[in-house]
């Protein structure tokens, strides 16, 4: 994922409606719950885990914290899209080790700015990458005592996350895991202001937690599977009988022609002797061919197809440009910049007023503007009632802005 900013790729399938792990029409996140994951072993892990939320909180901001609230949920992603704010602040920090899959915490940005401020101990915070590197610190210490009581007693040697990345960001950017999931949700107060904690964890990651907890359900046999299988099997039965029954046949053919030589060594005894031996071997093949026949009908290969995966760099059909509407209220930082230079500690620390800094633009030469970080134009400056602007001289090629996002 960019760091705060859509990338072209991004922009591009959420105007065409394909899914990017939490980019993409709503319609299309339809989940059917799972009953694979045993949220009763979990509620127990959640309810114990709370405590220990608290304790780390409190170390860290100095201040009264109390988590009274713990519960866990089986859900996909429109029912947790349906419980955040507009923006949250997203933490990503996915099981790499002892298990693999998605792990994400998600808080709304008041509250990731009060953890800001308690902990630094200033004033109004922002949200930038120091104010979120600190959220992160927060959720590697509460991560670290999960992954701690999961690998008590060696039920998940070696657990380990990869290191926690946070982001603020509106939640439909946010990628969220697919299908259904395991939800926790820790409520509580800090210094006397509530607080809600979401915890969303791969459908197979939560199963592997309950298993390791000493839970886990089954999964139930596939009815479809049930069905073929009983044909299979009933095919297989069947076959066998019906070249189980020609030897009688066999028999009673033989019986006929023994019988015939009689008559045929009477008018032609070569004739005789040479009809009973093709009347039982014909029938010996045939009763062989049977059960042949239905082991080859048993082991008739499945048919497999390739599975075909949209492509994501196609351009968007004009037809698909109306879902630009849902993109059309997003915020997005605009950044005109001057100019740039590089200098030492050394000299940044003589920095006083009246210091010039000369920059590598020349008098003259357009400025950048960006958005999110990333050009998208050029400028010139202009002064329009005493505050400063920029005129736009030049945009640059949506290959340009695809190329500064990679």
């Amino acid at each position: 994922m960019s760091e705060g900013s859509i990338s072209q790729e991004e922009i591009d399938a959420l105007l065409s409606g394909v899914d990017m792990g939490g980019l993409g029409s709503g319609g299309s996140f339809s989940s059917v719950p799972d009953t694979n994951i045993d949220t009763a072993t979990l509620q127990k892990f959640s309810d114990g885990m709370k405590g220990k939320l608290a304790e780390i909180i409190k170390s860290m901001t100095q201040k009264d914290v109390i988590v009274d609230g713990a519960t866990v949920d089986a859900l996909g992603r429109d029912e947790l899209l349906a419980r955040l704010p507009e923006v949250v602040v997203a933490v990503m920090a996915d099981y790499s080790a002892g298990l693999t899959g998605d792990h994400l915490f998600l808080m709304s940005t008041e509250f990731a700015t009060k953890l800001v401020s308690l902990i630094n101990q200033e004033e109004n915070p922002a949200l930038d990458d120091m104010g979120l590197s600190v959220v992160s610190e927060v959720i590697s210490s509460h991560s670290g005592a999960e992954i701690t009581e999961l690998s008590k007693d060696g039920k998940l040697p070696g657990l380990a996350t990869n290191p926690p990345e946070a982001v603020n960001q509106p939640k439909a950017m946010i990628r969220i895991p697919q299908g259904t999931f395991a939800l926790f949700t820790y409520s509580g107060t800090l210094d006397g202001e509530p607080f809600t904690l979401w915890e969303a964890v791969g459908g197979s990651v939560a199963e592997g937690m309950a298993k390791a907890l000493g839970g886990g359900t089954q999964k139930a046999a596939s009815p479809d599977m049930s069905a073929a299988s009983m044909a299979a099997a009933a095919g297989f039965s069947q076959q066998p009988m019906m070249g189980a029954q020609n030897p009688a046949g066999m028999q009673q053919s033989a019986m006929m022609g023994m019988g015939q030589p009689n008559m045929g060594m009477q008018q032609n005894p070569m004739m005789g002797m040479g009809q009973p031996n093709m009347g039982m071997q014909q029938n010996a093949m045939m009763g062989m061919q049977q059960p042949m026949m239905g082991m080859q009908q048993m082991q008739t290969p499945p048919s497999v197809q390739a599975l075909q995966f949209p492509n994501f760099q196609q351009s968007v059909p004009s037809g698909e440009q109306g879902n630009i509407g849902l993109i059309m209220d997003v915020f997005m930082e605009m950044t005109v910049e001057l100019g740039r230079t590089k200098k030492t500690i050394k000299d940044i620390l003589g920095l006083g007023e009246g210091t010039i800094i000369e920059l590598d633009k020349l008098a003259g030469e357009p400025v950048d503007i960006l958005v999110n970080h990333k050009t998208i134009a050029r400028g010139e400056v202009v002064v329009i009632d005493e505050s400063f602007g920029v005129r736009v001289t030049e945009i640059l090629p949506a290959m340009d802005h695809v190329a500064s996002s990679i």
